[in-house]
């Protein structure tokens, strides 16, 4: 599958921070890839955070990302440990 945009949601926001929900069927390796979040560029900034359910349909997991980097409406999510 790809990046639905219902899917994404805010949180919280504060102090130009937002802290965004995704939940998907695709996996968290779909996630992290190049460009998978590049449809919502134009909503996310660098040092955001995103918490993903990932895997819903079949072996729900989750992680918490960092996005460090939107340039160019590209999208680079780091996952946090």
């Amino acid at each position: 599958m790809s990046y639905l945009s219902k899917d994404l949601s805010v949180l919280a926001y504060a102090n130009g921070f937002t802290l965004w929900h995704y939940t998907t069927p695709d996996t968290g390796i779909e996630v992290e890839g190049p460009n998978y979040f590049t449809p919502a560029a134009a909503l996310l900034r660098a040092g955001d955070m995103v918490l993903a359910n990932t895997t819903t349909g079949t072996s729900p997991t989750g992680a918490l990302y960092r996005l460090s980097a939107t340039a160019g409406g590209a999208v680079t999510l780091s996952k946090m440990a």
